[in-house]
């Protein structure tokens, strides 16, 4: 998850107040999620880029950037990049890769930033974590007030509708020694998933919550928030958005 320069005592109530804050900020969240597949993600990058036609030095914001990955590939790709994302711990492991023009910080999605940007991407469903539902049109605003006169806005989101006619209730998942016990389930127009592991003979437990947002719930914000929705995607090949079909919710808006 992502997000500006709040003082140190806004980020540890966050930590106490919001699952995010603290699961994305241990360790295990990495050694989870670390078979992420990083082919599928350039290439993704690649087809955004080109259909984008962004110029040759735009500046980036990779909003909720996590370690970096997309960063560091747009980087590699000539573009100017700020990657921004609220764990503290991610922004420090991700600065190992900065340069003059890859740069890295602590940064809450919900505040809209001085700098201006060509192109803002949120990937990899990093929205809709927020307790209070007003926050998702704040950050939508953040986006929009942080963009060039002529930049574009992206958000890779989950296909709802996709996820929970496949979805896997129970499973547990093996990693470097570790058995991740993990299930899922919709409740309250949320997506759930419990996390339960043991490790170095300590009990862990993780909950991730996404809200339930469909494309009407999105065009309905955007409407308010006085964005144009230009183009919706099904999958990181940027083919047409089937409600029933797409793995993926993808959202070109300026």
């Amino acid at each position: 998850m992502s997000e500006s320069n709040i003082p140190s005592t806004r980020n540890s109530q966050l930590a106490t107040e919001n699952w995010y804050a603290s699961w994305f900020d241990t360790p295990y969240y990495h050694i989870l999620y670390k078979d992420r597949d990083y082919e599928e993600a350039q290439a993704f990058m690649d087809n955004l880029t080109e259909y984008l036609n962004l110029p040759e030095e735009a500046k980036i914001l990779d909003l909720a950037c996590g370690k970096g990955r997309h960063s560091i590939y747009l980087n590699q790709l000539g573009y100017d990049v700020t990657g921004a994302d609220l764990s503290e711990n991610s922004i420090n492991e991700a600065s190992k890769s900065s340069n003059e023009k890859l740069h890295f910080m602590v940064h809450d999605m919900r505040i809209s930033f001085e700098e201006k940007f060509d192109a803002i991407f949120n990937l990899f469903t990093s929205f809709g974590y927020f307790e209070d539902d007003a926050d998702n049109l704040t950050t939508l605003k953040a986006i929009r007030d942080s963009l060039t006169e002529y930049g574009f806005a992206v958000i890779d989101f989950m296909n709802v509708d996709f996820v929970l006619e496949n979805l896997i209730p129970e499973e547990t998942k093996t990693v470097d020694g570790i058995d991740f016990h993990i299930k899922r389930y919709e409740k309250d127009n949320h997506i759930y998933k419990e996390i339960s592991f043991s490790d170095k003979g300590k009990e862990f437990h993780f909950t991730e919550k996404v809200q339930a947002l469909r494309l009407a719930d999105f065009e309905k914000m955007m409407d308010e928030a006085g964005i144009y929705l230009l183009d919706v995607f099904g999958d990181y090949k940027l083919r047409k958005f089937y409600k029933s079909q797409s793995e993926r919710l993808i959202l070109i808006f300026k």
